[in-house]
């Protein structure tokens, strides 16, 4: 049963009710036909479309990820832990800057936002946050690269040496095209950033 018809049903009973007991009013009435539109209409939101973007990227790895040597993250959606091969319906892990407000953290894009890398031909997922500290506004993931939006893709390489990892993450390091809302089809290379040597395309 589809949510309009549900409520048409539902809003039949509520007015036999409201008749029943001998209240029936025009506000009553309103409640009930106002309520009834914006189920409609949320029934007719568009999926989010597909946003072409330039991006500041860079990659954090299971050795310096926060804590250090694991592969922890603070807001997970499909992974318990940062990873993911790259594809539609395994993406990579992705962090985001925050601002921190009274104890909460409020991200920069909503965890389960969906990116896809061009160049690394990897879909991602914001599950993580990018940014420590009390203040996190303050820092560049928050403020962003010369005017772009900076994100910070997991690479793994839990079984590479760290100082090999650092120097591969600089090579994907910069602006990237990226599409934000991809839909399925892009071209994937489903596998970890790390055990590819940062291949870009």
């Amino acid at each position: 049963m589809n949510i309009s018809r549900k409520f048409k049903f539902v809003s039949v009973i509520s007015l036999a009710m409201l008749a029943a007991c001998g209240s029936t009013s025009y506000h009553d009435l309103d409640v009930v036909n106002r309520a009834s539109t914006n189920l409609n209409y949320r029934d007719t939101i568009a999926p989010p479309v597909e946003t072409q973007m330039n991006a500041y990227l860079t990659g954090y790895s299971y050795w310096d990820n926060t804590p250090r040597g694991s592969a922890q993250i603070a807001r997970p959606v499909i992974h318990r832990s940062a990873g993911g091969i790259g594809t539609y319906s395994d993406p990579i892990t992705l962090a985001v800057g925050h601002v921190k407000n009274g104890g909460r953290s409020i991200m920069d894009y909503p965890a389960g936002t969906r990116f896809y890398i061009k160049r690394l031909r990897k879909y991602a997922i914001v599950e993580d946050l990018c940014g420590d500290g009390n203040r996190p506004q303050d820092g560049p993931c928050h403020s962003g690269h010369r005017g772009h939006d900076w994100i910070d893709i997991y690479v793994g390489g839990r079984r590479m040496a760290e100082a090999a990892v650092d120097a591969c993450m600089r090579h994907i390091t910069g602006i990237q095209p990226v599409i934000l809302n991809p839909q399925p089809g892009h071209p994937v290379e489903p596998v970890e950033i790390a055990s590819t040597g940062f291949r870009k395309f």
